[in-house]
């Protein structure tokens, strides 16, 4: 068992060092960059030093390197960064390679020293704050790491659960098709038997106070304003209460790796935010092909906002270390545009996964390892079609946030569907989706906006100004399968300035002979009633019959977060 010595020195700490961090409410309004700390910047500067993704080898970036790159981050327009679990990990080589991502922990009071001293990950807060930017740290709770079979463990080399009895044992393995069993869910172990990780016996209460007061310690010592939580599924739900009271009730966004809506939003009753997997599927599947199902991704886009507790707290994505980078799937850029567009103007917390910026296309595979490059073989390039892409999308998120705070809780609306384009209303905020692709050929579609009658509207990515008709509607130019978005022109601010961030083709002319999807005068909802009603839709019994996906790892290396 943990040293209760260690635990009296500590409580006796936090009594005069409480836990400061931010809230929900201040994180709704932020935008994360997720980065794996290894990959993205080394302190010598570097962006040709070696890194073999496959091989799963540390390839030296740190804390002072993201500190030094703050300006490409920022540059980008997002105020919170993400970063890799900061705790000591397994050393040295293993079945998997190294332990560069920091999932296999095994001291929560040590750093890890690959990644810098504790006093350089201090000054990684210092600089975030000094720039109004917040810090996200990813930490896991479930399990810690060890380099071998399951009874070849020493507990004795874990801190502050130094003994079995701490731990879930014997070793069983999960089993994702039976997850209404809470029992096997939470006290068996995740991965496999090369890398094995030891379940943390999460139900002990000597267990929690003990991870309470390393939350605690930790929020207060680092500064840290919000966490990413790993495997929250595999932890007991009763679990999270006090644990989030130990960190200040700062923001979590918990991983439930799951496509169902009524499992995943459950979980907002135990912490304030998680990932919004139930979209994440039917929007990759909606744009990775020409014939991807739009009105899948319109069904869970309203099935979760019908679900969830909070959406405005759920962390909008579309790429991450776990998940395959959508350029592996399909490379045309226009689809990779749809995609982060929908991931920064949806309903959520917008979260850009490093790389997404430089179209990385996770070369030699699709998942993990493959897709945990180095970002700075990109050179930080800051003239990337995706990275000014990006830059233009936090713009217009913040100014509609500036011009109306309530933005952030108005729920998106979908005001018009067909086999390839979908039309989102979120306020003041219009974006038209189509996954026709780079080759698509270039059209007018008349969309029914909900701006009132005769407003001028402009389309950000090209600054094109446009006037709704006496019904709302407005003639939306497509070319070349790219995204538009449109907000009121009398509150674009600096918006618009002059310069287009986005190349686009000439716009074809408005032609009466475009199809549009008008509504009856008695229709006057922005939610369902614009939805198409199309005789091809799969019928809702059968896509209702699809089984939840299970979670896929199967190894240590799929369950590194």
């Amino acid at each position: 068992m943990y040293s209760q010595a260690i635990l009296s020195a500590l409580s006796l700490a936090l009594c005069s060092t409480p836990a400061l961090a931010a809230s929900p409410e201040e994180w709704r309004s932020r935008s994360i960059y997720q980065l794996l700390t290894d990959r993205f910047a080394r302190p010598d500067g570097s962006t040709t030093a070696t890194c073999d993704t496959g091989s799963g080898q540390y390839c030296g970036g740190t804390w002072r390197g993201i500190i030094d790159r703050l300006d490409y981050i920022q540059g980008m327009g997002f105020d919170a960064v993400w970063i890799s679990p900061v705790t000591k990990n397994i050393e040295g080589q293993t079945a998997y390679g190294e332990a560069y991502h920091g999932y296999w922990q095994q001291d929560l009071y040590d750093v890890n020293s690959h990644f810098g001293t504790s006093d350089d990950l201090k000054a990684l807060a210092q600089a975030l704050h000094g720039r109004g930017m917040y810090l996200m740290v990813d930490i896991v709770v479930n399990h810690f790491g060890w380099n071998g079979g399951p009874d070849s463990v020493d507990y004795s080399q874990f801190n502050p659960f130094n003994s079995e009895d701490d731990f879930n044992t014997p070793y069983c393995e999960i089993d994702y098709n039976n997850l209404e069993d809470s029992a096997q869910l939470t006290e068996c172990w995740v991965g496999g038997t090369q890398v094995t990780l030891p379940d943390v016996k999460t139900s002990s209460q000597s267990v929690r106070n003990a991870y309470g007061e390393w939350i605690s310690s930790l929020t207060a010592n680092y500064s840290i304003d919000g966490y990413r939580v790993d495997t929250v599924l595999q932890v007991e739900k009763s679990f999270w209460s006090s644990f989030r009271a130990a960190a200040g009730n700062a923001y979590m966004l918990g991983e439930i790796f799951q496509s169902g809506a009524d499992l995943v939003c459950e979980y907002q009753n135990y912490m304030s935010g998680v990932f919004n997997y139930p979209v994440y599927f039917p929007l990759i599947n909606a744009f990775k092909s020409t014939s991807g199902s739009i009105s899948d991704l319109a069904d869970k886009i309203e099935e979760t906002k019908n679900t969830c507790n909070d959406i405005s707290l759920l962390g909008s994505f579309s790429e991450n270390h776990d998940n395959p980078r959508f350029p592996a799937l399909n490379h045309d850029i226009a689809q990779a545009s749809n995609v982060i567009t929908y991931t920064m103007v949806a309903d959520g917390i917008p979260v850009l996964y490093q790389g997404q910026e430089q179209h990385y296309d996770a070369r030699g595979g699709q998942n993990d390892p493959y897709n945990r490059e180095a970002l700075w073989f990109s050179g930080y390039n800051t003239d990337s079609q995706l990275y000014k892409l990006v830059q233009k999308l936090n713009g217009a998120r913040k100014n509609a946030i500036r011009n109306d705070p309530s933005f952030l809780t108005t729920p998106a609306n979908i005001v018009y569907t067909d086999d390839s384009t979908i039309a989102v209303k979120k306020a003041k905020l219009l974006t038209v989706f189509s996954n026709k692709g780079s080759s698509g050929a270039n059209y007018t579609q008349e969309i029914r906006s909900w701006y009132p009658s005769g407003s001028s509207v402009t389309e950000l990515f090209s600054c094109t100004d446009f006037t709704s008709d006496e019904l709302s509607h407005i003639p939306v130019p497509m070319s070349g399968g790219m995204p538009r978005v449109f907000y009121p022109t009398a509150d674009l601010g600096s918006l618009c300035g002059g310069s287009r961030l986005v190349n686009s083709d000439e716009y074809p002319s408005r032609s009466s002979s475009y199809k549009f999807n008008r509504l009856s005068r008695s229709s006057r909802s922005e939610t369902r009633a614009t939805r198409s009603t199309r005789s091809e839709r799969p019928a809702r019994a059968a896509r209702a019959a699809r089984a939840a996906r299970p979670s896929p790892r199967g190894k240590p290396t799929r369950w590194q977060a």
